[in-house]
């Protein structure tokens, strides 16, 4: 895929870092290896806008409303198959981890009165998302099953987890290492 960042880029190597003294330096959450390696995966993942909302529909088309994801992966609705609903609710718990710890302040977009997310609680609809995903444990899932888990138990713990990671960022934008980029 064009636009891959590789396995020893700088800044793959900075967001493993970053997450791993703010999750386990500074959070004390020390048995959390494995969520390290998947977070740090969905932020080289996430710079890509198209994969931030890489949800598509029937038609192709981007899904930017989280209750359009959520009937998405409802197997009732629009699921397709089983590892659709999966693929989905994993999304869905990336998608508002993300945004809610990262850029909080864009959640307000995303709430706006006027959206169908106007009432989305995500923290709770990250937490179900996360746990609906991980109860897909067999192969070939059974790994990433108790990663997202952990996720839905410890949803807020890595929230704030990734608050601290955003802080990063803007301590180095402050001391001049990133250049073109607005904090």
């Amino acid at each position: 895929m064009k636009g891959d960042v590789s396995s020893d880029h700088p800044l793959r190597m900075f967001f493993m870092d970053v997450l791993h003294d703010s999750l386990s330096g500074k959070l004390g959450l020390d048995e959390s290896e494995d969520v390290e390696l998947y977070l740090g995966e969905m932020l080289v993942r996430f710079l890509h806008w198209d994969s931030i909302y890489g949800i598509r529909d029937a038609a192709g088309h981007p899904v930017y409303e989280v209750a359009e994801m959520v009937a998405e992966g409802d197997i009732r609705l629009r699921a397709d198959s089983f590892d659709r609903e999966r693929e989905v609710h994993r999304h869905i718990g990336d998608f508002l981890l993300f945004w809610s710890g990262v850029f909080p302040e864009y959640l307000k977009k995303i709430k706006a009165p006027l959206s169908m997310d106007a009432l989305l609680d995500p923290i709770g609809q990250g937490r179900m998302s996360y746990h609906v995903a991980s109860t897909f444990d067999h192969d070939p899932y059974g790994h990433e099953a108790a990663v997202l888990r952990k996720l839905s138990e410890g949803f807020e713990d890595y929230q704030y987890g990734l608050t601290l990671v955003r802080a990063s960022f803007q301590g180095i934008a402050m001391q001049g290492w990133v250049r073109g980029y607005e904090a």
